[in-house]
């Protein structure tokens, strides 16, 4: 009887464990990269395959990364919404076009309309890993001095951009204009 005890209560143990696992939206996880450089890319536009940018050139402004993918539904759900913040001018809005193919993504982009200044190709998803993106969409606010300086998880909603975003994005935007 007692070797049956042990190995059920490894069993009730891992289940406990995977249950509070469970209970844990990923959208409440902290970034680690909240106050650190964002990590650095070069990568392909969407838009011209043979030309290349750099995060390394976005330095000196505050600015928006979209990580998204045209197969993506919470995107197709947040994308009226990120439009109407890269109408605003608050901030250049980036696309990071994670683990997709670029003639999906071309075609979305030109079905549902393009926010994006450019969007970079991250077909094998390593930029979104060293992001630490849990999933698709996700956004970061980045300073002019390159430091992630907040990450949403998650489809942006008109609430997460008039109650975070948008006043974060002016607070910087301001730091920048008093340095």
């Amino acid at each position: 009887m007692k070797r049956f005890l042990i190995p059920l209560a490894v069993f009730g143990l891992l289940v406990a464990v995977l249950a509070a696992g469970l209970r844990h939206d990923p959208r409440r996880l902290p970034s680690a990269l909240i106050g650190k450089p964002a990590p650095e890319f070069d990568l392909p536009r969407l838009d011209a395959a043979n030309r290349t940018m750099s995060s390394h050139a976005l330095r000196g402004q505050v600015w928006i990364l979209n990580v998204w993918a045209s197969w993506c539904e919470a995107c197709r759900d947040e994308h009226a919404v990120l439009t109407d913040f890269a109408a605003s001018g608050a901030a250049p809005v980036y696309g990071l076009n994670y683990r997709d193919e670029r003639a999906p993504a071309l075609q979305w982009l030109k079905a549902a309309g393009n926010p994006y200044v450019t969007s970079f190709v991250d077909r094998d998803g390593r930029t979104g890993i060293d992001y630490g993106v849990y999933g698709v969409p996700e956004t970061f606010v980045i300073d002019r001095a390159g430091v992630v300086r907040y990450r949403q998880a998650g489809p942006l909603t008109r609430a997460s951009i008039d109650g975070v975003i948008g006043p974060l994005v002016g607070k910087l935007q301001k730091e920048n204009a008093r340095d």
